[in-house]
């Protein structure tokens, strides 16, 4: 699969992924207070968002034709 996450997308995914799983550590530890299927959620959700930003790689991007990569 050819890479499809760039610029400012993959900026966003490298920050945002680790709070969201940062966020839904809390929820399980006990530190925010909501479903512990919402922590899950977070934890699954910010895991797979920061590793498409490492990867630069997208499955939802490629199946809508995305592609935010700078090419020369």
């Amino acid at each position: 699969m050819e890479r499809n996450v760039g610029g400012i997308d993959r900026i966003a995914r490298l920050i945002l992924g680790p709070l969201a799983a940062l966020a839904g550590a809390g929820v399980l530890l006990g530190a925010l207070s909501t479903s512990q299927s919402v922590g899950v959620a977070l934890v699954v959700v910010g895991v797979v968002v920061f590793l498409t930003g490492v990867t630069q790689r997208c499955l939802v991007h490629r199946l809508l034709g995305i592609d935010t990569c700078s090419r020369p």
